[in-house]
């Protein structure tokens, strides 16, 4: 008994001296040596993948569709999700996606309910030349009724965006300067930019724009300032000064540093060239200095292949399937005609009980049909007719199968193959084909004078329509900064800014005195518009000039009108490739209209029935056309604003 009670005092005075223990703890620690407070969370970035040059959305087709996803990372980032909202196809009620890196498993994620959002990680995914590559693979479950499944309709991974952590690390080298991820470029040039600096600014901007293509990146020109301010992340900030001293160098300010580029005016334009070629790799120092850079403009072939027009190969597999090969005049670098198609390629043999056809097609209209064979071979030409093309012409190709398939998973699916050594010739088009705004950029490639006048502003206005037409087209062209005379006397394509006015080759639609209006075709048959009040306006417009293309921005009034028509493009990169006809008009006060003017030059060797009497004629319809649709919008208009 007197142990027991022993043993329990023995117990009773360990815990005593326990909590006295952690009394103490608790109340005389002093403060600096409190435990460390949990880290702060990681900083975050959200991507939206159009922002990284991907497409919006992602589509996986079939039970076990497959896609391999490559995004960049800037330094200093580790990418942590991918986020999306799922669109599951009919008639499924469940599935996964498994992410994989080289046959090892990244992540796997279980599908939501139809619309609502997934996050699939990326944790421990490795990067190679600051981007990931991942493969995304779908496992789909059905209903039980399979058949109800279609193949055609697939997983889609809609507004797809890129989560990434940490922060961007700053360049301490020329060339880390630029980012893999570039969402604004900011050019600072002087108040009253010598036509040096606006040429080196011109060319920046093609260069940097055709460098991330499909990012999208704005370009922005602003007046010098001091200080510089910094940079916002995914955006950096250019100076470009005339001065003694050549060369490219880091700027150290508050922040991410900017890039100065400087030197004599014969300098100074081959200093800007080093940012968009390849030996700006090893510009890896805080300054270079570039010696001389020849511009070598890319000169098409007439005969190429798809593979050559970034299309490798295309296939799909499907009860009918179909694929699409993309025809790019932006690619083939010149407006083309006479364009002819050798396709080349396969499909799974059918049984001989199953007839069918391949059909190829653009929008819808069959251009050409043939039955299909035993070898299951393809080795055909296709020509496109010329009314056909655009900037971008999609050529459809299908098999078109009949007969009785049988039941539910009696009959296998067809796989059809283009391959990427279909060959595409074609020949320059003279004038282009189409004409206008779809015969941009290809007609001014790959040389092209930027006529502009003294001051900022235009060159402003020059950056940002190479800015939208580089856009449109994966080949970079070059870009010369010219006087504003010498660009319209000259032979070479040239894009004109003249905002107080035109002084140049007649435009299809121009301003004149006491309120009239001309609509002009090609052929120089005009019509007038009288208008009360008088209409002011800011234009584009695209007009044949001694055989070339010249694209001209201009006012009839304030110059504001251009400025508001450029920023109105400028808003939605997708508003440079949608423009057709010859003219788009911003005028005071109302949205921009794009005016359906057709060229129609005499086509040569034209015989009696199409010569110049038939010409007029043609002209002149298209001219009343022009001119009743641009009254009957004018009408409209001032109705709504009554």
């Amino acid at each position: 008994m007197e142990e027991l009670w022993r043993a329990r005092r023995s117990a009773l005075a360990a815990g005593v001296t326990c909590i006295g223990i952690l009394l103490a703890a608790t109340t005389f620690t002093p403060a600096s040596a409190q435990p460390d407070e949990p880290d702060e969370a990681p900083e975050t970035s959200v991507l939206s993948l159009p922002a990284l040059g991907n497409d919006p959305d992602i589509s996986l087709y079939g039970l076990a569709g497959m896609q391999t996803l490559t995004f960049p990372v800037p330094a200093g980032l580790v990418p942590d999700a991918l986020t999306a909202i799922v669109e599951l196809p009919p008639f499924v009620r469940a599935g996964s996606i498994v992410v994989t890196q080289d046959n090892r498993t990244v992540s796997r994620v279980d599908l939501p309910p139809n619309r609502a959002p997934v996050s699939i990680p990326l944790d421990g995914a490795d990067i190679v030349d600051n981007a990931v590559t991942v493969l995304l693979r779908a496992q789909l479950l059905p209903v039980e009724e399979y058949c109800l499944y279609d193949p055609t309709i697939p997983l889609r991974l809609s507004n797809a965006a890129l989560t990434y952590r940490g922060a961007q690390a700053e360049p301490t080298v020329v060339a880390d300067f630029l980012p893999p991820v570039l969402k604004r470029l900011t050019i600072f040039l002087p108040e009253n930019p010598s036509r040096a600096e606006s040429d080196a600014a011109v060319r920046l901007t093609g260069a940097v724009v055709a460098h991330y293509g499909s990012q999208n990146t704005a370009v922005a020109v602003e007046p010098l300032r001091d200080p510089i301010p910094p940079a916002a992340p995914f955006e950096r900030h250019i100076i470009v000064r005339e001065g003694p001293d050549a060369g490219v160098s880091l700027h150290h300010t508050d922040g991410m540093p900017a890039l100065l580029i400087g030197g004599p005016a014969g300098e100074l334009i081959n200093q800007a060239r080093l940012l968009g070629s390849d030996i700006s790799r090893l510009a890896l120092a805080s300054k270079a200095v570039v010696g001389p850079i020849k511009s070598s403009p890319q000169l098409p072939p007439d005969v190429t292949t798809i593979a050559n027009l970034g299309q490798p190969g295309v296939n799909a597999t499907a009860l009918k399937p179909q694929v699409s090969v993309g025809l790019d005049q932006t690619r083939l670098g010149r407006p083309v005609k006479d364009v002819r198609v050798h396709l080349k390629g396969s499909y799974t043999p059918l049984p001989p009980d199953i007839g069918g056809q391949i059909v190829v097609a653009i929008g819808g209209q069959t251009v050409d049909r043939w039955p299909i064979e035993p070898s299951g071979v393809i080795d055909r030409w296709v020509t496109v007719p010329d009314d056909m093309l655009q900037r971008y012409t999609n050529l459809g190709v299908a098999v078109d199968i009949s007969g009785n398939t049988g039941g539910c998973g009696e009959f296998q699916p067809v796989t059809l193959t283009i391959d990427g050594a279909t060959v595409v010739s074609s020949r320059r088009a003279d004038p282009p084909v189409p004409g206008g705004f779809q015969s941009l950029p290809q007609a001014i490639m790959p040389h092209v004078l930027v006529g502009i006048g003294d001051g900022f502003d235009d060159t402003r206005r020059a950056v940002t329509i190479v800015e939208g037409l580089q856009r449109l087209s994966v080949l970079p062209f070059d870009a010369e900064v010219v006087p504003l005379a010498d660009a319209l006397s000259a032979d070479l394509p040239a894009i004109a800014v003249s905002a107080d006015g035109w002084d140049g080759p007649p435009l299809p639609v121009r301003g004149g005195t006491n309120g009239e209006l001309h609509v002009q075709s090609a052929d120089g048959e005009p019509t007038t518009l009288k208008l009360d009040p008088a209409l002011e306006f800011g234009s584009l417009q695209v007009v044949l000039d001694k055989g070339r293309t010249v694209v001209a921005a201009t006012a009839n009034g304030d110059p504001g009108q251009l400025d508001s028509l450029l920023a109105w493009l400028d808003a939605d990169p997708r508003r440079w490739s949608r423009l057709t006809g010859t003219a788009v008009v911003a005028p005071v006060g109302q949205g921009p209209v794009t005016l359906p003017v057709e060229q129609t030059p005499a086509a040569p060797g034209a015989d009696a029935d199409s010569g110049p009497g038939a010409t007029v004629w043609v002209a002149a319809g298209a001219v009343v056309a022009a001119a009743a649709a641009l009254t009957g919008w004018l009408v409209v208009r001032r109705r709504r604003r009554a």
